[in-house]
């Protein structure tokens, strides 16, 4: 009797929502063993600022244990600390025609957080004018890596993300899927590179550390349990 309760609880928990069995910005015990650091508390947002600048805009806020961009204008923001090999987990809910993204290896060097800075779109997929091209739905690569629609959700439910990356090997799920799997530099990755809105872009992705970054696009987006790992 006892298995079988064990197995039935096994199922339910599998099925729950990711992150459910931890308090939202909390690490677990088991994560803090392993190394996890948070990169949101749920309270303040002091591991952020504003892309080129010391502060951070008013405009992104903790509210009730999220962080928030209330409203565009508020400008793209990163990770004061740099990272090579990470594994990075996040969530993410976008507001009806929302269009937001999540950059990783982003640096400072270049005009905008996307000059060099590799994006996972966020979008309302069904709503917002850019969801025309299949590779600028969510979970995507923006403009090199298509998602499957199978890790789709609409606007106004939260989204999980992860990002591994390690010795230039990307790997990106979302909620629960697999989205992304690459070797940045590769040959696949020079050819699709090749065939973008990147191919003449200087400096395009091939940075070996850089910041986490979060987009402005004018819309409001709303992140949570944000959680890193160096490897």
């Amino acid at each position: 009797m006892n298995r079988i309760l064990n197995s039935i609880l096994a199922v339910v928990l599998i099925g729950l929502p990711w992150g459910l069995c931890a308090q939202d910005n909390q690490l677990t015990e088991e994560e803090i063993e392993q190394g996890w650091e948070l990169l949101f508390d749920g309270h303040d947002l002091e591991k952020w600022r504003s892309f080129k600048k010391q502060g951070l805009s008013k405009k992104w806020q903790a509210v009730d244990g999220e962080m928030v961009l209330t409203e565009g204008g508020g400008g793209d923001i990163l990770t004061k600390k740099t990272y090579r090999d990470f594994d990075l987990k996040l969530e993410w809910k976008i507001s009806l025609a929302g269009n937001s993204g999540i950059f990783v290896l982003a640096d400072e060097l270049g005009s905008q957080i996307y000059s060099h800075a590799i994006e996972v779109q966020v979008l309302d997929n069904e709503r917002h004018a850019d969801n025309k091209v299949a590779s600028h739905l969510s979970g995507s690569i923006y403009d090199l890596i298509a998602s499957p629609k199978k890790s789709h959700r609409p606007a106004g439910a939260w989204n999980q993300v992860r990002i591994l990356l390690e010795q230039k090997h990307l790997q990106v799920w979302q909620n629960g899927y697999k989205t992304v799997d690459i070797l940045i530099g590769g040959e696949e990755w020079g050819r699709l590179v090749k065939n973008s809105k990147f191919r003449d872009w200087e400096g395009f992705a091939k940075g070996d550390t850089g910041h986490i970054g979060l987009q402005d696009h004018g819309d409001s987006v709303v992140f949570k349990n944000i959680k890193i790992k160096e490897i």
